[in-house]
């Protein structure tokens, strides 16, 4: 064998590899949520928004929440029968409102036990959509966040505010439209936030809790921790299942040519690893 063909073959396997190495992965993802689903007796649905490789150069891309998520996700609850509960794992970053809600109203709608597992944050539409079950289960260091629109790069409630603070004539047209689009966007996820929250909270504390998360009392990437969320009325359970932590380890970020966090992988006893 000369050097050119071996050269061709080496080719052939590293272009491959990365394609061998994503199956096998989404087998064990596979098999992990079916077990998952065994054990509750539930319809399992993962929404992971992670950056991963994709194509043969293993170029990084960002996910977010959208239209091909919620129109998934709807498929996967209209498959569900009314009398199966429904766990959804959920790690996001947050994205598309119109998306978001999409998915919130459908777990609302359903009749079974919804079960919402978050292992490490559910910002912005991903609160919202935390919102519609009736139980969140949570690492005990996972987040929530504020649910305030944004309008481009920013947040609707700040946009309001230019109207409270500066005199209409000397605000540009542009400046104006954006305020009004975000005095209608507050008002809408408000009453839609509203309407999750009512029938775990009541009325009055649904209306707090709503007009809490939306008015730009903190910034868009404010964490709400556990505590701060079950102080609200939330039910929220730490009681956090390894199973799922297991299946995020499925979701692997790039990697990197100089990692950033390392550590051994294994549990320690008592009083540190053995000599």
């Amino acid at each position: 064998m000369n050097f050119g063909e071996l050269f061709w073959i080496l080719f052939i396997f590293l272009s491959f590899a990365p394609i061998v190495k994503q199956q096998i992965t989404e087998r064990a993802r596979f098999r992990l949520i079916r077990s998952i689903e065994q054990t509750r007796e539930s319809r399992v649905i993962t929404l992971i928004h992670r950056q991963e490789s994709i194509s043969l150069l293993g170029i990084p891309i960002s996910r977010y929440i959208n239209v091909e998520d919620s129109e998934q996700v709807l498929r996967a609850i209209r498959l569900t029968p009314d009398e199966m509960p429904i766990d959804v794992i959920l790690h996001t970053p947050g994205g598309m409102v119109l998306a978001a809600e999409q998915i919130a109203n459908a777990l609302e709608k359903h009749p079974a036990k919804v079960t919402v597992f978050i292992p490490h944050y559910a910002m912005s539409g991903g609160t919202m959509i935390a919102l519609a079950a009736d139980e969140i289960i949570m690492d005990d260091n996972a987040v929530l966040g504020p649910i305030d629109p944004q309008l481009g790069q920013y947040p609707a409630a700040s946009l309001r505010k230019v109207l409270q603070q500066k005199q209409i004539n000397r605000i540009d047209d542009n400046t104006l439209i954006m305020a009004d689009m975000a005095e209608k966007a507050l008002k809408q996820v408000k009453e839609f936030a509203f309407y999750l929250l009512e029938d775990n909270l009541g009325r009055e504390k649904a209306e707090e809790l709503a007009t809490m998360l939306t008015e730009g009392r903190w910034t868009h990437d404010y964490p709400i921790t556990c505590e701060m969320a079950r102080s609200w009325g939330l039910n929220i359970n730490i009681d956090f299942p390894t199973e799922v932590h297991l299946l995020m380890d499925l979701y692997p970020q790039p990697p990197q040519r100089r990692p950033s966090v390392q550590f051994i992988p294994v549990p320690y006893e008592k009083y540190g690893p053995k000599k």
